[in-house]
């Protein structure tokens, strides 16, 4: 299974030139640096007696060997009331189409999953129809695309719902994406869009009704939704906000680090934001900070990062998620993926580099001061 995740993941990294290149253009040095964060943190969160969000983390391994996967999947059991299982690799095209047998990779990864089930936590299951770049389609296990004419063919659509089946009957989420940060579609292929919010339409009317009780949603961006780079900021907003309210839920993908967001008050205006284009359930279904100085000199990169900042965030996301009602929120990885890092393609580690330093315990297990302040919430 790990073998599976970390080559899909490879892959993953080497599509997505196209968020990174609008990742490089939003973090432009800052006019001024920010009054350091002391890590007390505020009185915010003091007051809440009972937390009224779930709280989870994602399956993310941080070493390459089946001992940091049974290490995370049982720290996710301990520390979490919600965890995920993050699909965001391969479709076996071919196999949905053509009524094939499914790849042997794809059915043990799937197999793997659903063995080492938390049944103590509630399951989110997010799934990627879009590729690493958010570009287009994800390819088929041989790297193909399947042939179309347009994204909502009937083909790709029976296909793609045929596929979440699969993985609803498998692996039997309590929540349910249907698609990974769809906006960031509009920006990277909008000539595309039109035809993929029918698609999406469709799928997600049939989903709905053979498995009505599994709440679902897509995931958007909030970096790129509250900060688009783009040339007509307001149009984007705006069409985000409307193909959001198709949905149960309001599902979010933040990353403030994105848009070199370092303050609590850079973070609240974010918040604001969210809360004032959406009027559905929110959930932040994947969101990290770095807690070191992130420095990638092939990318001209440097943003400045600490752990006090990271708790700084974190406090803040607890804070607006009780203040909101948030239904639960994520955090991507639980401790800093250094040792699988160390084994990247050197072509992928500058990329796999932005998130390596983003987990609740640092490269060696030890506990940051973001992971003092998500056990003391986790008791409430």
């Amino acid at each position: 299974m790990l073998e599976f995740r970390y080559i899909a993941f490879m892959k993953a990294l080497r599509n997505f030139i196209v968020i990174i290149s609008l990742f490089i253009l939003a973090c432009e040095p800052m006019d001024q640096e920010p009054d350091l964060i002391s890590c007390e943190g505020t009185n915010r969160l003091s007051e809440i007696n009972q937390r009224n969000f779930g709280m989870g983390l994602t399956t993310w391994p941080y070493a390459s060997s089946s001992e940091s996967v049974d290490d995370t999947y049982s720290f996710l059991s301990n520390n979490a009331t919600i965890y995920v299982e993050h699909i965001d690799n391969r479709i076996p095209w071919d196999a949905w189409i053509n009524d094939e047998t499914l790849p042997e990779a794809f059915v043990n990864d799937v197999a793997s999953r659903k063995q080492k089930s938390i049944n103590s936590l509630n399951l989110l299951l997010a799934v990627s129809i879009l590729n690493g770049g958010r570009s287009g389609l994800i390819e088929d296990f041989q790297g193909n695309l399947p042939e179309f004419e347009q994204l909502d063919d009937a083909a790709i659509e029976n296909a793609y719902v045929a596929h979440l089946n699969y993985l609803i009957d498998e692996l039997s989420p309590d929540y349910l994406l249907i698609s990974i940060e769809s906006n960031e579609l509009l920006i990277n292929a909008p000539d595309q869009w039109e035809a993929f919010k029918r698609l999406m339409q469709n799928v997600k009317e049939r989903i709905t009704l053979a498995h009505p009780n599994i709440p679902l949603s897509e995931s958007v961006t909030l970096h790129n939704w509250y900060s688009p780079q783009i040339s007509n900021p307001q149009d984007f907003i705006t069409e985000v906000s409307e193909y959001v309210a198709n949905y149960e839920f309001t599902a979010i993908s933040f990353y403030p680090f994105f848009k070199g967001l370092r303050t609590t008050e850079d973070f609240q205006l974010a918040f604001d934001f969210l809360h004032e284009q959406t009027n559905q359930p929110i959930a932040f279904v994947e969101t990290a900070m770095i807690a070191e100085n992130l420095e990638v000199s092939a990318l001209n990169l440097s943003i400045p990062g600490d752990e006090c900042e990271q708790r700084a965030y974190l406090e803040s996301l607890m804070f607006n998620a009780q203040e909101q009602d948030y239904e639960f929120i994520i955090w991507w990885a639980h401790r800093d993926y250094d040792q699988l890092w160390n084994t990247f393609d050197e072509s992928v580690k500058d990329l796999g580099k932005i998130w390596r330093d983003t987990g609740l315990l640092d490269e060696d297990g030890n506990p940051r001061p973001a992971f003092e302040l998500w056990l003391e919430l986790l008791a409430r």
